[in-house]
Parts: C-alpha cells; structure tokens; sequence
C-alpha cells in the first residue's frame, strides 16, 4: 500500500489549468507534483507526480506519474492555513471515505497543496505535564497560545493535557511549596510548622527547604518533581517544567523522550524546547528505521 504523500513544502506543487500536447514539455525546477484542473462542468482534477532533468529554472518533463484523478480528488472549500500539517491531516482524513483517496487545499496565501491517503499515524502526540492551579495551567496556557500563532505547523504534532490537580492534596496539616498558588493549606514560604504529622507536596527542593527550616519535624512526603513524581508516569513523548534551571533540554523519563523548562521560562523557550524534542525524536526514528 502506498504511503501518505504530503508535500513539505507548497512550492513543490504546480498547478496548471490543462496539460496539451505542445512541444515545449519544461517544468519549473521545484516542481515535483502538478495539480491538473479540467475544464469541464464539474471541475476535476488529476494529480501527477513529475520527473525531469535539466540545470535550468525550466527542465524537461522525462515522465508523468498519475497519483489520483476524477472522483479520488476533493478540493476542499474553505482556504486553510495550509502550513498546519496536523490541520491538514485530520480534514483530509475525514474527508477520505469510499473511492476519495486525495484532497487538495487552498492556502490563505491562494496557493496549493494536497494531501494523498492522509495518514493520521503521522501525527505525533505531545503531552503536557502540569500542575494545577493556577488555572489554566501555566504551562499549558502557553503552549495553546503558541499553537494557535502557527508556530508549530510543521512539525505535525497535537498536544494532549496531562495536569495534576493539587487541591486533592489540600487541608489543614498540608504544606505547599508557595503560596502563590492560593492552595488550602500551609506554604513554605509563609507559615511555621510547629507540629509533626504534616503531609509536604513539592519536590526535592521544597524537601530540603522543610528539613533546613523544621529538623526537628516528622512529616510525610509526596513528590511532584517531573523526574521522580510519585503521581505522574509519562507514557507518551512530553513538555514539563522544573524549578531547577540546570536540568532544561532534552530529558529521558520512564523511558520517554521529553523536553524540561524551567518555571520562569519564556513562550520563547518553551516554543524552542517543543522544537527540540521534535527534532531529536525525528533523529531517532531515522536512525532505528
């Protein structure tokens, strides 16, 4: 079976009203598909993939490959951003019923491109991995605000949510590192704790902290440090964030590729750590196929 064709770049496909039989058989030399548009009452198309030769701007078609053609070809209605690979991919998919094998897609920019037997397998799942509140996750507000700017349109990914809620942890004898977080509870920035039998939710840092402050306190633990959580496993390629600037970039986790910033990081640098760990995932897949 034919895998899923998606151009990686727009450039690469001509779009032409009709092919004739002139002499002059020269293409433009990024070409290496072409959309052919039929003239005739329902508007049909055919989908080729191109060979040619030359040095020159113009080269010499050496053969025409039909990929799809009359009813195996929808153009979709509406313009895209056709720079959302993942966008493109799930419309086609749903578009691509019984004999439709091929949708083409008009950019906002009126260019073309198309998608050939959309292979939802092709998207790769990010997590993010939070904690909540503030609510919306910081973490997440800022990667929904990235993708919705485009920034990650070609890397053909999604992002699914993975938040641990701490208020399941909230109550009289809890002890939080910050009270920024508005948690119910006592916050290691604030308060004193004067009696044992107190629950700390933090990491290794908030753990150091307490015993600097309370050695004499007997207290109980629960750590939600990314790297050694004792309620988060990643299952699934991730984003995180960590209080500790040094351990940023590329991390490995119960197995998993993942990319740590720090709490105080920019949209900048959680857009560039996204890149990264796409990048490195890329790297692997190439190697092991």
């Amino acid at each position: 079976m034919m895998d899923m064709i998606f151009p990686d770049e727009y450039k690469r496909v001509g779009h032409s009203r009709e092919l004739h039989d002139a002499e002059d058989k020269r293409i433009y030399f990024l070409t290496k598909y072409m959309i052919v548009e039929h003239c005739n009452a329902k508007r049909s198309y055919t989908l080729y993939e191109v060979n040619h030769h030359g040095e020159k701007l113009l080269r010499d078609v050496e053969s025409l490959k039909v990929l799809a053609s009359g009813e195996e070809i929808v153009h979709y209605d509406k313009e895209l951003n056709i720079k959302d690979r993942t966008l493109l991919i799930e419309t086609a998919s749903n578009i691509c019923k019984g004999n439709i094998n091929t949708v083409i897609f008009t950019g906002i920019d009126k260019h073309l491109t198309f998608v050939h037997k959309p292979d939802l397998s092709a998207i790769l799942d990010i997590e993010i991995v939070d904690v909540v509140p503030p609510e919306p996750s910081w973490l997440a507000s800022v990667v929904r605000r990235l993708e919705k700017s485009g920034i990650f349109g070609d890397l053909t990914i999604r992002f699914t949510e993975n938040l641990t809620d701490l208020r399941r942890f909230e109550g009289e004898n809890t002890v939080f590192p910050c009270s920024s977080s508005g948690l119910k509870g006592k916050c290691l920035d604030c308060d004193t704790i004067e009696d044992d039998g107190a629950l700390l939710v933090g990491c290794e840092i908030s753990k150091t902290l307490f015993e600097s402050r309370f050695p004499e306190r007997k207290y109980s633990f629960v750590n939600i440090c990314p790297f050694k959580s004792d309620v988060f496993k990643p299952s699934k390629p991730f984003i995180t964030r960590c209080c500790r600037s040094e351990k940023s970039g590329i991390v490995t986790i119960n197995g998993i590729r993942g990319a740590m910033v720090h709490w105080g990081a920019s949209e900048f640098d959680v857009a560039k750590a996204i890149w990264d760990l796409i990048a490195d995932i890329r790297k692997n897949e190439e190697e092991q196929a």
